[in-house]
């Protein structure tokens, strides 16, 4: 009888808890459904108030796109009035604030690196940073700082920066030509001896500088700054037969510390997070029966297919990357290396071309001098031993057909590669087609900082920071691409579009980072339509058809694309059969059928391979 009267106790108790739960929380919850659902605009409000104390340049690109979605002129008529202006203003500026707090900050604590980013920003923003300090300035307070920590190399690529931002006065630029003197680099002793020189005080320094900085390093202590590289990547089986993996390069020295440079292809194992199997990195300084001596990365920047290595040993040699050259067709230049494993090999050849595309950022030099299997990495130099640039590739089957990465690129890598780990660098989410009015936009990539702020295919690129991009034929786009290199991700930039009828608008937009290989990301997350533009260069329209597959007219083809290779031309008439990416070998299908207006509209299927490792991105 107990145990049957606790049962019926203890069922009361379940059967009106959920009812005395259900009273206790019934009045709040009819609160909630009562309240008002908040709307978009008011959500943005709030964001950029968080924003505010957080990430000041991400509010002030907030702030950016709602006046484009809500200001007095967009297309949302009647959600700006008088009130909402005067509460944004107030962000704005306290978001300003927020900045030149945090510059002052990174001043106080001597992060220079971090103020000179944010004078960039104020800098954009129309904020005078003179009490502080400009960039320049601050580049070069930090050079100072890294040659009393024996950042020998970080301090010499920091004041060549800072000069090219306001030249060194005559006490800077002997402060470093002594340290370049001291540590028996003669070609970056150079480069600040002919800042003296230009000055006009070459007679005010030692007599031993000057004689040490005009001389000249024979090609024969040049190759003892030239290592081959072995990546051991232990046995792969080939029907039925083990063969030793490795993979050869070659590297050479730019600092006294046992920095050297070479090709991210070569070491990619080492740092690939796909990469499953054995891999063990060393150099080697002399011939086969020199010790192997073991080396770690210490940087890498895919995108100009370098790599930064370091190892426990003096070099013999250390090669300026700051007094390096820039090069014409037709120059004699000297490429040194370990083609298939033969140590300190010099070959001599000239500069055939300049401007190839073949680098996600920039371009490359065309070179004829015989280069092999296992120059990949090493220098290339002038008659006069300035570097001219780092080899990186050749075309297989075809002798005499190799590139280099320009010295002018490296240098400006450096600094991102020293700081450890994979190089971050910027970007907007633009796809561009250089054309007879400028650097036309024809594909922005979705959940970009281009696309936060509506920016519009068809736009033409005017200025950067306020400042036009002027270039050669076809240097359009790499000379974009220079402009943002040196930025980090993050920073604020004011870009000036027109829209081909005089119209100008200005954004201010704060940088992302810059996805690996960006075109194989906005293809997993655009449609196959709108992607067919940076991968193939053709810009569709939909129109109606009556085939199974849906139909597009050709707008526009980009010139030299793959879509104009193949003979497509504006009005052709095209449906998709196909699209598909195979991003383990870097490249995209797409099956078509076109009507070509040059072929009378005869239907005709094509398939058409591009690479997803496309240059013309910003």
């Amino acid at each position: 009888m107990l145990l049957q009267s606790r049962i019926k106790f203890f069922s009361l108790i379940f059967l009106f808890f959920p009812l005395i739960f259900s009273s206790c929380h019934t009045p709040a919850r009819a609160q909630t459904r009562l309240t008002p659902p908040r709307s978009v605009r008011e959500l943005r409000l709030d964001d950029i108030s968080t924003h505010i104390e957080t990430d000041p340049l991400r509010a002030i690109h907030l702030l950016e796109v709602f006046d484009i979605l809500y200001g007095p002129d967009s297309v949302l008529p009647g959600t700006y009035d008088a009130e909402t202006g005067e509460w944004l203003a107030g962000l704005r500026e306290d978001a300003v604030s927020g900045i030149v707090s945090a510059q002052g900050k990174a001043i106080e604590e001597k992060r220079w690196e971090d103020a000179a980013s944010l004078a960039r920003s104020l800098s954009v923003l129309g904020i005078s940073v003179e009490h502080t300090g400009d960039e320049p300035f601050l580049i070069l307070e930090l050079a100072k700082e890294q040659l009393n920590d024996g950042n020998n190399l970080s301090a010499f690529l920091s004041a060549a920066r800072s000069h090219v931002l306001n030249p060194l006065g005559f006490d800077d630029a002997f402060l470093f030509l002594q340290k370049a003197f001291d540590l028996g680099q003669r070609r970056t002793a150079a480069f600040f001896f002919e800042i003296i020189d230009n000055l006009g005080r070459a007679g005010d320094i030692p007599q031993s500088l000057s004689n040490y900085a005009q001389g000249r390093d024979t090609p024969s202590e040049m190759v003892r700054g030239v290592a081959t590289v072995w990546v051991e990547r232990g046995v792969r089986i080939e029907q039925g037969r083990g063969i030793p993996d490795r993979s050869l390069g070659s590297a050479f020295f730019i600092d006294g510390s046992g920095l050297l440079i070479t090709n991210y292809h070569v070491i990619s194992s080492e740092v690939d997070p796909t990469y499953r199997g054995v891999s063990r990195l060393f150099i080697r300084m002399g011939d086969f029966a020199s010790p192997r001596i073991p080396a770690r990365v210490v940087g890498w920047d895919i995108a100009m297919d370098l790599a930064l290595l370091k190892v426990e040993i003096t070099p013999e040699y250390v090669f300026s990357v700051i007094d390096w050259a820039v090069p014409t067709v037709g120059d004699t230049i000297f490429a040194i290396g370990s083609p298939v494993g033969l140590e300190r090999t010099v070959t001599q050849g000239i500069v055939s071309a300049l401007g190839r595309r073949f680098l996600q950022i920039g371009d490359v030099i065309q070179i004829d001098a015989a280069v092999n299997q296992g120059n990949s990495g090493g220098p290339i130099i002038d008659m006069s031993g300035r570097l001219v640039g780092v080899v990186y590739a050749g075309i297989v089957h075809f002798q005499g057909l190799n590139f280099a990465v320009p010295a002018e690129r490296l240098a400006a890598a450096l600094p991102a590669m020293i700081a450890g780990g994979k190089a971050e660098r910027p970007w907007l989410g633009l796809s561009l087609s250089e054309t007879p009015t400028g650097a036309e936009i024809i594909y922005v990539a979705p959940f970009t900082p281009a696309a936060e702020q509506q920016i519009r295919e068809g736009a033409i690129i005017k200025s950067i920071n306020g400042e036009e991009i002027k270039a050669a034929q076809g240097a359009l786009i790499p000379a974009l691409q220079d402009s943002l290199f040196h930025l980090r991700p993050g920073e604020l930039i004011s870009l000036e579009l027109s829209d081909g009828e005089g119209n100008l608008t200005n954004h201010i937009i704060r940088l992302a980072g810059r996805p690996i290989v960006p075109m194989a990301e906005a293809a997993q997350r655009d449609s196959r339509e709108r992607i067919t533009a940076p991968l193939f260069g053709i810009v569709l329209a939909p129109q109606a058809g009556t085939s199974f597959f849906s139909s597009y007219r050709v707008n526009s083809v980009v010139r030299g694309s793959i879509a104009d290779e193949a003979g497509i031309s504006a009005n052709d008439s095209l449906s998709i059969r196909s699209f598909r990416i195979l991003e383990r070998d870097g490249i995209a299908l797409l099956d078509i059928n076109v009507k070509k207006r040059t072929m009378s509209y005869l239907e005709t299927s094509m398939r058409l391979p591009a690479l997803l490792d496309t240059p013309d991105t910003l």
